[in-house]
């Protein structure tokens, strides 16, 4: 049994307490909110987050109930959460944290038993304090008025205590700074502290409170039990234990903990170099899978109409290979996000309670922050991107023998470079190629000499055509390393998705002239996100449109912004929309942009100043705008007839495809204007795609199987009248001639189409289509006679 302390012992301790607390107050001097606490110098300052920013975001709502914390707890993870939702997640002495998916075992005792969270404890404290009432409609009670036997509800307060954390009067507040014990008390304007103007210093009286002793602060940590103690708490039971005052604790633990936040930045910093080198990888991946294309195209129009099968097939492994290496990129590409997103959570939460929390918060969080950090820094980091297969096109000797393959590719290793050397070698493989065709039928290199086989056909010894099986096969063994089953077999079943999807060529009601090369062919561009660093919510493209000389404009109706971009994908910048606006379609005129928004049509200057707006039926959720080709007018799609507008605002014609009989029998969603002055639009009440002239004379009308039950989506026009119709649910781009008949396939999935939504034509000869997810392509049309 422990000795009872004598008194002598007490009185040395109390000496040692109150000496300890007058070096800290003497050492902190006069609490002006401009002064260096410590709770906000202790991170560099470009780093730390502020008070402020903490008690306005989201950083005190429960992500579970999106409400404000109550009876916050921390997981391991360092993720917080309310005690009551907590409750609902555990089962089975289990539970999943609901942001990083981390399965947490749940203490014997229950979620109570999980790691209080003092830190946000105290900013809730202080932000309940600071929306205690409302001054405009009355005024909060003085809380000392009624304590001197004044009125029973106290008089108005005008004035706020910070050390007391009471609300008080006028009279209160004077004779407050006139007493003994409450002269250095700092007493503050009540609006003010409202207003939030004195939240770091309310924030640094704050004094974290005794669950054993109420009414006694933590002033204590004991080292042999790591327990904060209060001034009760050391007499008793911690009596001989070595204790520390907090602020000597936190600065002897604070070392361990930067130095392990350091670590797991430097990991992130891995994990983001690795991300970015993996994007670069795949994009310059993506423009060398474009680049050989295109001289598949050159290379396959310069031969006989016999050699289309073998291209085709040559088309086939090279589409066939980058749907696997983009498949494992992206694998790769999910999992180092993942990763990063874990530990830029935990990073962030153990950086803000290092420069936010008091030493009681931190002491309090120092062992789950430490044991997270270091959990993150063993994680197994990916040190960079796999390497991947180039393509490379090579042209067989033997151009004339129809037994012969054409055409095959070869794949070599990505090397690391510069981007000198690899523009200098793309050139200089495109004049090896220019020569080669050039030449005809050079000899071959010794190491690719023909070899006979069974058939009786002939291929080259090394670099002979690889299937997309053979390729991913041997790819491990390269890299020197054994290809998992797991990985493979997904790949294998994303092959097999991507075979499902609209492989199949449309049917066509005359003669097929896909393989004849009478219909124009896309040539890939270039592709580019339209999600910009304001943007709040994910871009949701519902209008496009040329602007200017090789310019677009975009409409994104999520962040309500008209974007500019180049062809080149450059941001331009934007065109100003009134305030509340959700641009929908858009059109550009001579000087003016013109686009829809709810049940409105408006006419707007590039600079934004609107010039006027016309209301528009309620019976159709959206309106499609298109311009004249003479630029002056604009047509908008009104309840299943047309309606165009001069540029005085001023409705010039009025007019339902096919005329009155078809008034009620038309639902245009979708529509453009020809060059040649004709209207297309997407029918989705007679699921066709219809022509008709300016008068609303039908030219033609497609509603044929060739839309694989689909409902129309958007058309656009070539300079020639090529009508080019989207098909979102196949992933498909079709191809109509001026009259409305279908004559094949222009893009599919191949193609990277993944949800196509709208698309526009500029110049008569490029091809935007943007994707559900905000990304754009773009394909230059090569018509058959260039």
């Amino acid at each position: 049994m422990q000795a009872a302390p004598t008194f002598s012992h007490l009185l040395n301790v109390c000496k040692e307490e109150g000496s300890s607390l007058a070096q800290e107050r003497v050492a902190r001097g006069p609490t002006r909110p401009e002064e260096n606490f410590w709770p906000f110098s202790m991170v560099s300052q470009g780093s730390s987050p502020s008070l402020l920013e903490a008690l306005s975001s989201d950083f005190l709502a429960c992500k579970i109930c999106l409400e404000q914390l109550r009876v916050p707890k921390t997981l391991p993870c360092l993720h917080t959460y309310c005690q009551d939702c907590l409750a609902q997640l555990a089962d089975g002495g289990h539970l999943r944290c609901p942001e990083c998916r981390e399965k947490v075992p749940v203490p014997p005792a229950g979620v109570a038993a999980f790691k209080t969270n003092f830190f946000v404890n105290g900013l809730l404290d202080l932000v309940k304090a600071r929306a205690g009432g409302d001054l405009r409609a009355g005024k909060p009670a003085c809380a000392l008025c009624p304590l001197m036997g004044g009125a029973s509800a106290g008089g108005p307060a005008t004035a706020r205590c910070l050390d007391c954390a009471d609300d008080l009067c006028q009279a209160c507040a004077d004779g407050h700074r006139c007493t003994r014990q409450t002269h250095t008390h700092r007493v503050v304007d009540l609006v003010g502290y409202r207003a939030g103007l004195y939240d770091e210093e309310a924030r640094e009286r704050q004094a974290a409170q005794c669950p054993q002793h109420p009414g006694e602060a933590l002033r204590f940590l004991c080292q042999p039990c790591s327990q904060l103690l209060c001034r009760e708490c050391r007499l008793d039971p911690h009596l001989d234990h070595p204790c520390l005052p907090l602020a000597e604790a936190v600065r002897a633990r604070r070392p361990g903990l930067e130095e392990l936040l350091a670590g797991v930045d430097k990991n992130m910093a891995e994990l983001e170099a690795a991300r970015m080198a993996e994007k670069e990888a795949l994009a310059c991946l993506r423009e060398q899978v474009a680049r050989v294309g295109s001289q598949v195209e050159e290379a396959a129009e310069r031969v006989l109409r016999a050699l289309l099968a073998q291209k085709k097939e040559v088309q086939g492994q090279l589409r066939a290979h980058m749907e696997a290496a983009e498949e494992a990129a992206r694998e790769r590409l999910g999992e180092l996000e993942s990763r990063e997103q874990v530990a830029r959570a935990a990073a962030a939460f153990a950086r803000r309670v290092l420069s936010l929390g008091r030493e009681a918060e931190i002491l309090s969080l120092e062992g789950a922050i430490a044991q997270r950090l270091q959990q993150l820094q063993g994680f197994p980091w990916m040190p960079g991107p796999s390497p991947c297969l180039l393509p490379q096109l090579e042209l067989h000797p033997g151009l004339q023998d129809k037994n012969c393959h054409l055409l095959w590719l070869s794949f070599e290793k990505q090397q690391p470079q510069k981007d000198s050397g690899k523009d200098g070698a793309g050139s200089q493989e495109g004049e090896e190629t220019q020569n080669r065709r050039e030449d005809g039928a050079r000899a071959p290199k010794e190491d690719r000499t023909p070899v006979p086989q069974k058939d009786g056909s002939q291929t080259p010894n090394v670099e002979r055509a690889q299937t997309p099986k053979e390729g991913r096969s041997q790819m491990p063994q390269e890299d020197g390393g054994a290809q998992t089953g797991g990985r493979s077999n997904k790949k294998r079943k994303f092959k097999g998705r991507l075979k499902s999807i609209s492989r199949e060529p449309s049917p066509a009601p005359g003669p097929n002239l896909e393989d004849s090369g009478l219909l124009p062919k896309p040539i890939f561009s270039c592709s580019f996100p339209t999600r910009m660093p304001g943007d709040k919510r994910s871009p949701r493209i519902t209008g496009l449109c040329p602007f200017g000389p090789r310019e677009i404009l975009v409409a994104d109706e999520q962040n309500r912004a008209l974007k500019r971009f180049s062809l080149n994908g450059d941001y331009k910048g934007a065109v100003p929309v009134p305030e509340g606006c959700s641009p929908c379609s858009v059109a550009a005129l001579q000087g003016a942009v013109a686009f829809s928004a709810g049940a409105r049509l408006y006419l707007i200057s590039p600079d934004g100043e609107v010039q006027w707006r016309r209301a528009l039926s309620l019976s159709q959720a959206s309106h499609a705008v298109a311009a004249m080709p003479s630029g002056d007018r604009v047509a908008v799609s009104v309840s299943g007839h047309v309606e165009v507008y001069n540029m005085e605002g001023s409705l010039a014609t009025r007019f339902i495809p096919g005329g009155k009989a078809n008034r009620g029998l038309r639902a245009l969603v979708f529509l453009t204007t020809s060059p040649q002055g004709n209207f297309v639009g997407s029918d989705w009440q007679q699921n066709s795609v219809v022509v008709c002239d300016g008068l609303g004379q039908v030219i033609g009308e497609y509603g044929g199987p060739g839309l694989h039950g689909c409902q129309p989506g958007s058309v656009s026009v070539d300079k020639k009248g090529y009508i080019f119709l989207t098909l979102r649910e196949v992933n498909k781009v079709v191809i109509l001639d001026p009259k409305g008949s279908l004559l094949g396939d222009f893009l599919t999935a191949y193609h990277g189409l993944e949800k196509p939504r709208v698309t526009t034509m500029v110049d008569g000869r490029y091809l935007v289509v943007s994707l559900s997810n905000g990304t754009i392509h773009i394909f230059r049309v090569r018509s058959p006679d260039s």
